[in-house]
């Protein structure tokens, strides 16, 4: 593609245009037509933005439990072929922690009926699965003369008398629950309900922050000075979430007066400066308005896509205006300096854009619905871009200029950085390139050292993307201390084929127990909840209490009057046929290091044990959910770096026909992933769903940079025979400033989310300040190294 000259034509000032003004080939055809016809086209975008923004209106937050699993995973097929026998991982629980004494008393006993019934009526409530005190599935067993007596823990027609109260205590400590809806100190109690995956009145996707804002309102109401009231759950969190990421337009806010202060400093035009905001904000009002025309809404998790969004506009709007500033003070008018910006910026703007497109595209191959979803609200975005920030933008500075106060005060600045550049120089050859590289080489060192450290998953206790002090973690601490068996479950369905009761063959209930046995011995596991386990507390209660008799029997028949025992249970421990049994293992915490210990176990004892008659298939439960999603994020991490370098590679290769510039681009961009992985290891970050975008972003910023620069060192080197000195020089005075603008702006930006109630909004902040910092030293000081020994010096024949 040729680029024009200086030369401006008068009939261009009127609007006249003719196609000899415009450089030949496809991007002069282009130019050509869209400054022929650049009033309908800025009609057409401005009822477009009209249009858009009035949908936008109609987004909505979205979040669903199923978005968030692995749907196609080997684990949650599991979970969703025995979601409707034995429940679902998207569990709600409620503790009520009196303040003083325990909670043998009637306002007590009245709160925990009260926040059962509230909770029996919340939309998606799975109704059987409701578990607490004063529930009809809450019972206890005690051996009497006469054999066995069994009743409610809270009898139906309790009212609240001492002796009643007396009577719930002497039944509760008969029974198995302490522990596990009541606390061993007799202090605290548990509401606990399984959320269905659906609304059951839509059929669509249970609103989880309508569920999350009920909770809340349960909360308000029946906490008072006798209880504190605690509350857990996906739900619950995702809801907390959706509250913090309120906060996101705060910081949007925040952000884009930075922006605009600084933009103003480095343009010294308010004119420019609101163009360039009005060019980085159009694309954010495109996607919102996108989203709901086919269907999506905007996820928490995804909430801060329009704001990365803004800070690439802002990007690319600084390099179009820095452009347009710097043709109008060497004199052109305004319609002219426009045709000129477009036909230098257009080819190394779309190039990047589609760089980054490409760079949201490939998370797409994590195969969980809520990463594909960010992928492709992320792409809709920068591909907008190419028409608003690469044609709507030029078509409006054409219509504007500088007056004559402005251009005084302008003239003379447009040389501002040109000392340092000049300085900068001296890192295409190959001695000056010798630091560069020692410095390249040692940080290679020191990330390959630390990126050992990085971990797969939740590294911490409670949600990770709260922050500690956090109400909800703060729950999530007092139930854990307060129940043996925490909030953490992992169950894994022993399956025995068969239609006549296949689980009551003493050889079935033998590897069952000796599963839940080796269990019990696994590091990070707090209790095990099995059928075997239980027929042999049945088998004991059966010799009046003695401890030598908690065996399993040896005759079916005894066997079978234990699974009866078991049946009045529900679904906890069998299926209706009795051909699966879930073994809940109950997990100290879910960090990614506990849950990998136990899932290996678990894997070796399968190695070992399965076979025809009897399989353990993994898993259910909240744990056995993370374990999934651990493993599709540790298998697609590796594809996602991969595809993500090999389309840009592709990309780069198609636009510059050159191995060795690719390579120039491509290598600080893989220090930058390196350097990335490291930081999360040193922060303690894991590499999971939230996590996964974070490369795809740092490398799509830092393409950018490599192509803006080395689209104009080429044509430098080509097209006027400049050295590779004198090429990489002058592509900094052109766009080197701009480009350090940018990436100061975009550090400052994000670095705000530091503030943030949000753990990983404040974690995301600060691993991209720190990308968009190494990006930039990648781009100014590592590229032309490495272009010193792989392009060399020597200028090249004028084509």
């Amino acid at each position: 593609m040729g680029h024009p000259d200086s030369s401006g034509d008068a009939s261009s000032v009127h609007g006249e245009f003719r196609p000899e003004e415009f450089s030949g080939g496809f991007i002069g055809t282009v130019a050509y037509y869209t400054f022929h016809w650049r009033m309908p086209l800025l009609v057409l975008g401005i009822l477009l933005t009209i249009f858009l923004g009035w949908s936008a209106t109609s987004l909505k937050v979205t979040a669903g439990f199923s978005k968030m699993i692995p749907l196609n995973h080997e684990y949650m097929q599991t979970f969703t072929e025995y979601r409707a026998d034995f429940g679902g991982a998207d569990k709600v629980l409620v503790a009520i922690k009196v303040r003083e004494g325990d909670i043998y008393r009637k306002e007590v006993i009245d709160i925990v009926r009260g926040i059962t019934e509230e909770l029996f009526y919340i939309k998606g409530t799975e109704r059987s699965s409701l578990t607490s005190l004063v529930t009809p599935n809450v019972r206890y067993n005690e051996v009497v003369e006469e054999g066995f007596k069994s009743g409610n823990i809270v009898p139906a027609d309790f009212s609240g008398t001492p002796e009643e109260l007396a009577q719930v205590r002497q039944n509760l400590l008969k029974s198995d629950w302490v522990g596990r809806i009541v606390s061993a100190d007799q202090t605290a109690t548990m509401v606990v309900a399984t959320l269905q995956a659906t609304d059951p009145d839509t059929g669509g996707a249970l609103d989880l922050n309508q569920v999350g804002e009920k909770l809340e309102q349960i909360r308000t109401k029946y906490e008072n000075g006798t209880v504190s009231v605690h509350i857990i759950g996906f739900a619950k969190a995702t809801s907390d979430i959706a509250a913090g990421a309120s906060s996101v337009m705060l910081f949007f806010v925040v952000a884009f007066f930075i922006t605009a202060i600084l933009l103003f400093w480095y343009s010294g035009s308010a004119m420019l400066t609101s163009w360039a905001l009005v060019a980085a904000l159009i694309p954010v009002i495109w996607l919102l308005g996108i989203l709901p025309l086919i269907g999506m809404g905007l996820d928490p998790m995804s909430i801060l896509v329009p704001f990365l969004i803004f800070a690439i506009g802002v990007s690319h709007a600084v390099q179009m205006t820095n452009a347009w500033k710097l043709e109008t003070l060497h004199g052109h008018d305004g319609v002219t300096a426009s045709r000129n910006c477009f036909l230098k910026l257009f080819i190394p703007g779309a190039t990047a854009l589609l760089a980054n497109a490409l760079g949201f595209m490939v998370i797409a191959v994590v195969d969980i619905q809520i990463v594909r979803e960010l992928a492709y609200t992320s792409t809709i975005g920068v591909t907008v871009m190419i028409m608003t920030n690469k044609i709507l933008l030029p078509i409006l500075l054409s219509y504007m200029k500088f007056s004559a106060k402005t251009a005084s005060k302008l003239h003379g600045h447009e040389t501002a950085g040109y000392a340092l550049w000049e300085k900068l120089g001296v890192l295409t050859t190959p001695k000056g390139a010798i630091v560069p590289l020692m410095v390249c080489a040692a940080l290679v060192a020191v990330g390959v050292w630390k990126i050992g450290d990085l971990k797969i998953g939740d590294l911490g206790k409670g949600v990770p993307e709260l922050r500690a002090d956090s109400s909800y973690n703060q729950d999530v601490e007092m139930i854990t201390s307060n129940f043996a068996i925490g909030v953490d479950l992992l169950q894994v369905i022993a399956e025995a084929p068969g239609d006549d009761s296949p689980c009551v063959q003493r050889e079935i209930q033998e590897k069952v127990e000796k599963f839940d046995f080796e269990m019990r011995q696994t590091e990070g596991v707090a209790a095990v909840r099995s059928l075997s386990s239980f027929i042999r507390a049945v088998t004991q209660d059966f010799a009046e209490g003695w401890y030598q008799w908690r065996m399993l029997p040896e005759s079916v028949p005894q066997i079978a009057q234990g699974i009866g025992m078991a049946t009045r249970l529900g679904n906890e421990y069998r299926n209706s046929r009795c051909t699966a049994m879930p073994v809940s293992i109950y997990t100290t915490d879910h960090q990614a290091t506990t849950i990998n210990h136990i899932v290996d176990r678990i894997k070796a004892f399968k190695a070992e044990n399965d076979s025809d008659k009897l399989t353990f298939r993994l898993a259910s439960g909240n744990v056995g959910v993370m374990a999934a999603t651990n493993e599709v994020v540790e298998r697609s991490d590796k594809w996602v770096n991969f595809t993500l370098f090999a389309s840009v590679a592709v990309l780069c290769l198609v636009t510059f026909r050159s191995f060795r510039i690719t390579f120039c681009i491509i290598v600080p961009l893989a220090l930058v992933t390196l350097l990335c992985n490291a930081t999360m290891a040193a922060l303690g970050i894991g590499v999971k769903v939230n996590t996964l975008p974070v490369i795809a972003i740092a490398v799509g910023v830092g393409v950018d940079y490599g192509i803006y620069i080395f689209e104009r060192l080429r044509h430098e080197m080509e097209e006027r025979g400049r050295s590779l000195q004198e090429a990489f020089v002058q592509s900094l005075k052109e766009r080197g400033t701009a480009s350090v603008f940018t990436a100061v702006t975009m550090t400052i930006s994000v670095l705000t989310w530091a503030f943030s109630t949000l753990k990983f909004q404040a974690d995301m902040g600060i691993l991209l300040a720190f990308m968009f910092l190494v990006n930039l030293f990648g781009a100014v000081l590592l590229m032309p190294a490495i272009a010193a020994f792989v392009i060399g010096n020597k200028p090249k024949a004028k084509a």
